[in-house]
């Protein structure tokens, strides 16, 4: 399920999936940026700058690239928030945004583990660049990684304890 209102300062995408397998678990495979690229729509042309393995912590940056309706971005993010395997937070400090703080937690659940992501978000262009490209792309973007997130964890084990 995702979701996306207006605040104050711009917008929030809520995006919330449960995941058949532990936080610890689902946890680690957020933490390897490698799996970055697999979860991301290839419309992106997603690719990670910095040199793997790199170690997530609070203060790690990632370098990407993408290339949005047609153009290329560079995309610099900071790690903000390190709380293993309960939550992360990750930054924009250079981008296509004015403002973007992602925050991902993970939940015990019955059935394996709550993820929620979290995104506030701001645009250049504001209201109408929203209405008109970037909503819509974030949108696609969230399902595009719940769908490809069932299927990575489609045959993990089941349990919220590791």
């Amino acid at each position: 399920m995702v979701s996306i209102t207006r605040d104050g300062q711009g917008w929030i995408l809520r995006a919330e999936q449960v995941l058949p397998t532990s936080p610890a678990t689902a946890f680690a495979f957020f933490s390897d940026a490698a799996n970055l690229e697999a979860i991301t729509p290839a419309f992106l042309n997603f690719r990670i700058l910095t040199p793997l393995p790199m170690t997530m912590e609070e203060g790690a940056l990632i370098d990407y690239r993408i290339r949005l309706h047609g153009l290329p971005i560079r995309w610099r993010t900071e790690i903000t928030l390190w709380q293993p395997p309960y939550a992360f937070v990750d930054t924009q400090l250079k981008g296509p945004y004015k403002r973007w703080v992602h925050r991902h937690t993970f939940e015990p659940h019955p059935q394996g583990t709550r993820m929620l992501d979290e995104v506030s978000y701001d645009v250049p262009g504001g209201r109408l660049v929203n209405a008109l490209f970037v909503s819509r792309d974030v949108r696609r973007i969230f399902e595009y990684r719940a769908q490809t997130l069932s299927r990575i964890f489609a045959n993990a084990p089941v349990g919220a304890q590791e």
